[in-house]
């Protein structure tokens, strides 16, 4: 996997000072999207031992209140793969930071609607995660007034409230 850029005092994409990293690869191609650089999958740097260390260390700092994920999309396969071990580590050495994900997939039943999207291990790396943006970008539906989100049908999901009831909870409304 690689990565696009590491922001390690992010206060957009989630809820306080994050560490945000954009991984690289999407084939959603939203139109207008705010990334576009990041569509490709060989785009940037790749995601070593040594990345990963730079983003637990940036994470160490008690000001720091959590990991964002975003792109690119890391819901795509090869992007969950690499992920799900770096955000094992996260959630074992920093179990109090929250982790938010941004997707343009669609959360269903606990994996993401979109066949394609699903792999071995979508269930598992979605289950580790406390916030999911989900849905694509649609320019028709752009709201700036919206927190968190780009347009309107894109929704903010509390992730463990949700899959502990079955149902869609919103993380914020």
């Amino acid at each position: 996997m690689n990565y696009a850029e590491i922001k390690k005092t992010d206060i957009a994409n989630g809820e306080g000072v994050r560490v945000s990293l954009f991984v690289s690869g999407c084939r959603r191609h939203c139109k207008n999207c705010f990334n576009k650089v990041t569509w490709d999958f060989a785009y940037g740097k790749p995601f070593t031992e040594e990345t990963q260390e730079e983003l637990l260390e940036a994470l160490a700092p008690d000001y720091i209140a959590g990991l964002t994920l975003l792109g690119g999309d890391p819901m795509e396969p090869e992007n969950q793969r690499a992920l799900l071990p770096f955000v094992r580590e996260v959630r074992r050495s920093f179990p109090q930071k929250s982790i938010w994900c941004y997707t343009g997939y669609t959360l269903l039943d606990g994996a993401l609607e979109e066949e394609q999207a699903n792999c071995e291990v979508t269930r598992e790396l979605i289950s580790l995660l406390d916030v999911l943006v989900d849905g694509r970008f649609v320019e028709e539906l752009k709201d700036i007034r919206l927190v968190f989100r780009g347009s309107s049908n894109q929704r903010v999901i509390d992730v463990k409230r949700t899959l502990s009831s079955g149902n869609v909870v919103l993380y914020l409304t």
